[in-house]
């Protein structure tokens, strides 16, 4: 099994703690502005939204998906950017537009057959901390706002928009035995 020293879990307690709930994780659900992107929002001059992904970020769920982890996005946000980002990665669950979170995850957790034990959701802001009681493990990027770091159960050292999904990847990954492959032998796949 690869070591998740170094992969943004802070002390040995909390490694021996998250380690166990890592292992279960079968859906990772992230919102989308201020963790895939820095949260900026961007116009250009006919009023269109324009959003920075991280690459790395990308090469992420791709890692995920072949190791049999389900992506899914759910985001308040509208605007193609997002839809057009999942149609890039081949993520099959992009649900925007969602006013309550909470029930867009109890639903899409349903729709796959999942419980709260197997899903981890990667949310940066206060509108977030509603899905708490629906996933057994709550992430936070490092710059989240205060209010859902002081709840989540790991917050990352990554800031949202700068590898903070890698990083959660490179972990789950690691619990789960599967990334020391990746690391002897890189990735032979796509880029993304």
């Amino acid at each position: 099994m690869g070591s998740l020293s170094g992969l943004g879990l802070r002390s040995l307690l909390q490694r021996q703690l998250l380690t166990p709930r890592l292992r279960q994780i079968r859906l990772l659900v992230c919102d989308v502005d201020g963790v895939l992107t820095d949260g900026g929002l961007h116009y250009d001059e006919d009023g269109r939204v324009l959003k920075r992904f991280d690459v790395r970020d990308g090469l992420a769920v791709r890692m995920l998906q072949r190791a049999g982890i389900t992506v899914a996005l759910l985001s308040g946000g509208r605007g193609g950017a997002i839809e057009q980002r999942a149609l890039h990665l081949d993520i099959e669950h992009c649900r925007v537009g969602v006013g309550d979170k909470q029930q867009g995850l109890e639903q899409l957790r349903a729709d796959l057959g999942l419980d709260r034990d197997h899903t981890a959701f990667l949310g940066d802001d206060l509108n977030d901390l509603a899905v708490r009681p629906v996933v057994g493990l709550l992430v936070a990027p490092a710059d989240a706002a205060r209010g859902l770091r002081r709840q989540a159960d790991w917050v990352l050292r990554r800031r949202g928009g700068a590898g903070a999904l890698r990083e959660c990847a490179e972990a789950l990954l690691a619990s789960q035995g599967q990334l020391a492959e990746l690391h002897r032998h890189g990735w032979r796949e796509g880029n993304s």
